[in-house]
This record gives structure tokens, C-alpha cells and sequence, in this order.
């Protein structure tokens, strides 16, 4: 069916971007690590505010 030379390939696919350099990764593991500390600090430090706001309020 495709053969007969009436169907030609799609074009070539786009080059893929290069890899991330090692100071690319180095912030972007620095990044990832930071944001799970926060994850587990703000919850702490938003509740003493909280406490310290009902604390001043009473």
C-alpha cells in the first residue's frame, strides 16, 4: 500500500537538547533539597506564628 510511492516518511525529528551540565545539576539537586527542608520547617514555623498571634490576641 505505502510502497508505491505515493507516501513519503514524516521529517526528521528535532534534535534533542543537550544534557544539563554538572553546575546545572548541583543547582538543581541544591534546589530540590531545599524545598524538602522547607516542606518540613514552615509547617513548624507557621504555627508558632499562629500561637504567637493567639498568644498577643488573649
Amino acid at each position: 500500500m505505502y510502497a508505491e510511492g505515493g507516501w513519503t516518511p514524516p521529517c526528521e525529528p528535532q534534535p534533542r537538547r543537550p544534557r544539563l551540565t554538572e553546575r546545572q545539576e548541583r543547582v538543581l539537586v541544591w534546589l530540590i533539597a531545599l524545598n524538602a527542608l522547607l516542606l518540613f520547617i514552615a509547617p513548624i514555623g507557621g504555627a508558632t506564628v499562629i500561637q504567637a498571634f493567639f498568644a498577643v490576641v488573649k
